[in-house]
């Protein structure tokens, strides 16, 4: 069964929250026992009988106190056709980094824009964001249009508006839903409200939309997690290498490269899940054996010979600024790539996005919190990577603050 990845995002008070909560209401996908606990806690919150569908998503006791989404909360549900993890990511302005961080895994954004409000300046931004993630289907929720007498007119502006701004963002598919989260019209069943409108419901789109996964490669990528060696009198000469494959296919036999030494050598078995196997695909957890003895240490990469990613310590990319604290040149980072760590410099901030406009304006070579900018960056060793459009698990990446620990960037390498 296919597995679809998508993230809400919008204005404060769109609607996302509860957009997903009747979505999963809707859509019988709540327990029985959950039902009754939300019906409890939306009597004490609200006195009412209704259900708060909105408390579905909200994670923390704190944010309920305030009437806030502070955080990216993910939900999982499933229905006979399709399987579904939802990101619903903030929708305050400065919480810009908690969707960079809850959309870069994402085959689809759905955008909701309120139907007496129309397209903001926070539109614009998650649209923008969208876009510089590269993500394939953006879905344009018109929300709330019970509000405005489920106005045809309304939403023909609105998906007007929408379609002019978005024409320089090259987003490659586009649709546009009008609904209301809160009367539950075209989230899962159709509305008798709107009969100018003949399209899919929100949920039938989401069960047949292609899905055709940024940055899917079958170029075969395979980083080592673990070096296994226990060294016990029954496995005296094991030595294997742990990991994930994140694309392609690997085999018995397969002559490989280890990156980013350049030694070649040949895989002598696969075993997955303690079990040998002749070949193994991507997600696949498996121990690699090599047909030499090859130094191969966490963070080096195995892929095939004459399908080699880039290796190198310089690299263009495209990042989100995270930290509370504004960058300083020079500072000293960590960039982490899955297991991969190394020390690394930021040399240059070459460019900033305007994440309204989604143009390119000269840097001062500085950044502050949810700056999203184009930068340079050295490293002390060498990292194999691929462009983050090409391939989203090598060309992605974190950086860390070396003396806090603390992640103060994410970032695509262009």
């Amino acid at each position: 069964m296919q597995l679809l990845r998508f993230f809400t995002a919008g204005n404060v008070d769109d609607g996302k929250s509860t957009l997903i909560g009747r979505l999963l209401y809707d859509s019988h996908s709540i327990s029985t026992d959950i039902i009754e606990t939300l019906t409890r806690q939306s009597k004490a919150r609200h006195e009412s009988a209704g259900i708060d569908l909105a408390l579905l998503t909200d994670g923390l006791r704190a944010e309920r106190e305030q009437g806030i989404t502070i955080d990216v909360a993910y939900k999982y549900f499933s229905t006979e056709k399709r399987k579904f993890i939802i990101a619903d990511t903030p929708g305050h302005l400065q919480y810009t980094r908690n969707m960079f961080t809850g959309a870069s895994n994402a085959d689809l954004a759905i955008i909701l824009v309120d139907a007496r409000n129309g397209i903001t300046d926070q539109t614009k931004r998650h649209s923008v964001l969208s876009a510089i993630l590269g993500i394939p289907h953006v879905l344009v929720c018109v929300n709330k249009i019970d509000l405005v007498d489920y106005s045809e007119t309304v939403y023909r502006r609105i998906e007007h508006d929408y379609r002019t701004f978005a024409t320089r963002l090259g987003i490659e598919h586009l649709t546009f839903i009008p609904a209301s989260a809160l009367g539950g019209d075209n989230v899962v069943n159709p509305s008798s409200r709107m009969p100018w409108y003949t399209g899919q419901t929100l949920l039938d789109f989401l069960e047949h939309v292609e899905i055709r996964e940024r940055g899917k490669t079958d170029e075969p990528r395979f980083q080592v997690q673990y070096v296994i060696r226990p060294q016990t009198s029954d496995l005296p000469d094991y030595r294997g290498f742990a990991g994930q494959i994140g694309s392609g296919v690997y085999h018995k036999g397969q002559q490989v490269v280890v990156l980013p030494s350049g030694i070649q050598t040949h895989i002598l078995r696969i075993e997955h899940h303690g079990k040998e196997v002749e070949e193994a695909g991507e997600q696949m957890p498996v121990v690699l054996h090599l047909g030499d003895d090859v130094d191969v240490s966490r963070g080096n990469t195995i892929v095939p010979a004459g399908k080699l990613p880039k290796t190198g310590k310089e690299l263009e990319a495209v990042i989100c600024w995270m930290d509370n604290d504004a960058f300083v040149p020079g500072q000293k980072i960590l960039l982490q790539q899955h297991s991969f760590r190394t020390r690394a410099v930021i040399k240059e901030v070459s460019a900033r996005i305007d994440i309204h406009t989604y143009e390119e304006h000269p840097a001062d070579g500085t950044m502050k919190l949810n700056d999203i900018c184009r930068v340079q960056i050295k490293t002390a060793e060498p990292l194999s990577f691929d462009s983050y459009d090409d391939n989203r698990r090598t060309g992605a990446f974190i950086l860390i603050h070396e003396n806090t620990n603390n992640t103060i960037a994410a970032g695509t390498i262009r």
